[in-house]
C-alpha cells in the first residue's frame, strides 16, 4: 500500500519535473505561437492549432528541461537558480535528461506531420540551436545573448507558419519583434544581477564591454524593436488602434531605454527597464488582439 509519505515524494517529484520546464516561459510562448496564428491570413483547423500549440510548448519545455541539465553545475553559484531541483540535489540529472530529450523528439515530428514541414522545420532550429549553440556559448560570450534570441523569437513566426505553410513579411516582422524585444529586456537583467552571473561564470555585456556599452546596446536594440513594431501597420496586419497603441508602448521603452545613457543609472534603472520592457510586451500584442478582433 501506498503511503502518505509516498505520496507526498512523488508528488514533490512531478512538481520538480514540471518546473525544469519553466512553465512561466512556456505560457509566454503559447501566448505568441496563438497570437501568429490569429494574425495569419487563413487559420488552421482547430485541431491543428491545438496540436501545434502544444507541440511548441513541448519544445520549448524540452530545450528549457535541457538547458536545466547542462547548465546544473553554474546554476548552483546563482541565488536565483540555487533552488532549482537539480543544483538543489532535489532531482537526478538523468531525470531531466530524459525528460528533455523525450519532449523534443516527440514535439519535432508531431509539428512536421501535423502542422506542415516548414513548422517543423522551424521548431527543429529553435530546439538545436537553443540547445546546442546558445546554453554553451553562454560561459564563451556574450553573442550568446543574440543566438538565444532566436528561439526565443521563433514561436510566433511558427504560428504565422502552421496557418499559412509559408514564410510571408508579417511572420518575419513578429519574428523580428520578439527577437529585438529580448535583447534590451535580458541586458536589463544582466546588469542587475551582473554579480551573480560572473560568480557562475556566463559573459554579459556589462562585464566584457561595460556597463556604458551595455547601455548603448540596450538603446539602439529598443529603437530597432519599436520600428519593426510599426512595420505591421503598412503591411495591412494591424491598424490604427495598433498603430498608436505601439507607438504609446515604444515611445515609453524608448525614453526609459534613454535615461540609461546618464552616468548615474545603473541598478535601479535596469529594473525599471525590465519592468517596462514587460509591460511593452503584453501591452503590443494585448492592442494587437485588440485590433484584430
Amino acid at each position: 500500500m501506498t503511503t502518505v509519505a509516498q505520496r507526498a515524494s512523488f508528488g514533490a517529484t512531478l512538481s520538480d519535473l514540471f518546473s525544469l520546464t519553466k512553465p512561466r516561459i512556456t505560457l509566454l510562448v503559447a501566448i505568441t505561437a496563438g497570437g501568429g496564428m490569429w494574425l495569419a491570413p487563413t487559420k488552421p483547423s482547430p485541431v491543428t492549432a491545438l496540436i501545434m500549440l502544444l507541440s511548441t510548448c513541448m519544445i520549448v519545455s524540452g530545450a528549457s528541461t535541457l538547458n536545466c541539465y547542462l547548465e546544473r553545475d553554474s546554476d548552483k553559484l546563482m541565488a536565483r537558480t540555487a533552488k532549482r531541483p537539480l543544483p538543489d540535489g532535489r532531482l537526478r540529472p538523468r531525470a531531466a535528461l530524459w525528460l528533455g530529450l523525450g519532449l523534443g523528439i516527440l514535439s519535432v515530428p508531431a509539428l512536421t506531420f501535423f502542422a506542415n514541414p516548414l513548422t517543423g522545420v522551424l521548431g527543429a532550429i529553435a530546439l538545436i540551436s537553443y540547445v546546442l549553440v546558445y546554453t554553451p556559448l553562454k560561459p564563451r560570450t556574450p553573442t550568446a545573448l543574440l543566438i538565444g534570441a532566436i528561439p526565443g523569437a521563433l514561436p510566433p513566426l511558427m504560428g504565422w507558419t502552421a496557418a499559412t505553410g509559408q514564410l510571408d513579411a508579417p511572420g518575419l516582422v513578429l519574428f523580428g519583434i520578439l527577437f529585438f524585444w529580448q535583447i534590451p529586456h535580458f541586458i536589463a537583467i544582466s546588469i542587475f544581477r551582473q554579480e551573480e552571473y560572473e560568480r557562475a561564470g556566463l559573459k554579459v555585456l556589462p562585464s566584457t564591454h561595460g556597463l556604458a556599452a551595455a547601455k548603448v546596446y540596450a538603446l539602439c536594440y529598443t529603437v530597432f524593436l519599436v520600428a519593426t513594431s510599426l512595420l505591421l501597420f503598412p503591411l495591412h496586419v494591424a491598424g490604427t488602434i495598433y498603430l498608436v497603441g505601439a507607438s504609446l508602448l515604444g515611445a515609453l521603452f524608448v525614453v526609459v531605454a534613454l535615461r540609461g545613457l546618464r552616468e548615474d543609472a545603473h541598478i535601479r534603472w535596469s529594473k525599471q527597464l525590465f519592468f517596462v520592457s514587460l509591460i511593452y510586451l503584453t501591452g503590443l500584442f494585448a492592442v494587437l488582439m485588440i485590433d484584430a478582433a
